[in-house]
């Protein structure tokens, strides 16, 4: 059948992208869950509620992106951590790209309304930006899958 062809060769080729994007989706969900849970049923105030929330998304992220996106097979701590502390800093620089480049964009004219929400279309476009810098960045510089295998085959 070449539809099942096709979609296996489709499959292959993006299969990568198709699994950072699922479980960047699965990352937002937690993030927002248990902002809820530790804000609305541990009664944290928003500032600390927000930190632990952005904690437990980021160890959700490094795990999935290291596991099951790209296959980061090697469990060995000296590079374990060094696939840390890079995922640390990328998306706490990533994050600051976020933060400082909505108000940069509206500043530059890019103010908006979308959805009712004034400046949503500088959000949405910092937020594309960041997504792509990020695989970009976890690709190529951050899980080597050249590792040799130790933790089996996902």
């Amino acid at each position: 059948m070449k539809f099942k062809k096709t979609l296996t060769e489709y499959k292959g080729k993006y299969e990568e992208i198709i699994l950072y994007l699922f479980f960047g989706v699965c990352t937002t969900m937690v993030s927002w869950g248990t902002y809820a849970i530790f804000v609305k049923l541990c009664g944290l105030t928003i500032l600390i509620g927000n930190i632990l929330s952005w904690i437990c998304a980021f160890l959700f992220a490094f795990f999935t992106n290291k596991v099951f996106v790209f296959r980061s097979k090697s469990w060995e701590v000296k590079l374990t951590l060094k696939e840390f502390t890079s995922f640390l800093a990328t998306r706490t620089f990533t994050g600051l790209l976020e933060v400082l480049g909505v108000p940069f964009l509206v500043k530059l004219g890019l103010n908006q309304t979308l959805f009712g929400i004034k400046g949503m279309l500088s959000k949405i476009i910092v937020s594309l930006f960041v997504v792509v810098f990020n695989y970009i960045i976890n690709r190529l510089f951050i899980f080597d899958r050249r590792k040799p295998e130790t933790f089996g085959d996902f």
